[in-house]
C-alpha cells in the first residue's frame, strides 16, 4: 500500500506531465507512468496552472522532488545534468559533515580496542567455578550402583 502522501503527489506529477509537450513526454518509461498512475491517488483533486511555477502553486515537496529527478534523468543536457550531481553530491557531503559534527561519531573511533582489552582483563581476573551435583543427583546415583542398575 502506497503512503496518501505519495498517492497524492503521483497525482500532482500525472497532473503536470499533461501539460508537456509529447516529445519530453516520451522521454519518460512507459514503466515510470504506469507506476505514478498505478499508485496515484484517485480521489485527489490537482489542478495545474500552467502559467505559475511549482513554487506558486500548492504542490508537495515529494511531486516537486519526483519532477526535479525526471527533469535530470530524461530532459537535462550533459552540462544540466553534471552541475545537478555535482551540486547534490556537495550537497550530501554536508550534510554528511553536519551529522558527523552534530553527533560526534568520534567516540566509537577507540571502542573496539577498550571492549578488548576490558574483556582480557576480566578473564584474567575469573576463577574457574568447580561443578558439584546436586545431593539429590548423587544420591540417586549411589542407589543405583547400589542395586547394579548403572
Amino acid at each position: 500500500m502506497v503512503d496518501v502522501e505519495f498517492a497524492n503527489a503521483y497525482s500532482e506529477v500525472i497532473g503536470i506531465l499533461k501539460f508537456l509537450s509529447q516529445e519530453d513526454y516520451e522521454k519518460i518509461p512507459k514503466e515510470k507512468i504506469n507506476l505514478f498512475e498505478t499508485n496515484a491517488n484517485k480521489d485527489y483533486v490537482f489542478e495545474y496552472n500552467p502559467d505559475k511555477t511549482l513554487q506558486e502553486q500548492d504542490v508537495s515537496k515529494i511531486a516537486r522532488t519526483i519532477i526535479a529527478i525526471l527533469f535530470r534523468d530524461y530532459w537535462a543536457t550533459d552540462e544540466q545534468r553534471n552541475k545537478i550531481k555535482a551540486f547534490q553530491n556537495n550537497k550530501r557531503h554536508q550534510i554528511e559533515e553536519e551529522n558527523r559534527q552534530k553527533y560526534n561519531t568520534d567516540i566509537f573511533k577507540n571502542r573496539n580496542n577498550i571492549t578488548t582489552e576490558v574483556i582480557n582483563e576480566q578473564v584474567e581476573n575469573m576463577q574457574l567455578v568447580e561443578y558439584k551435583e546436586n545431593i539429590f543427583k548423587r544420591i540417586l546415583v549411589f542407589f543405583k550402583k547400589m542395586f547394579g542398575k548403572e
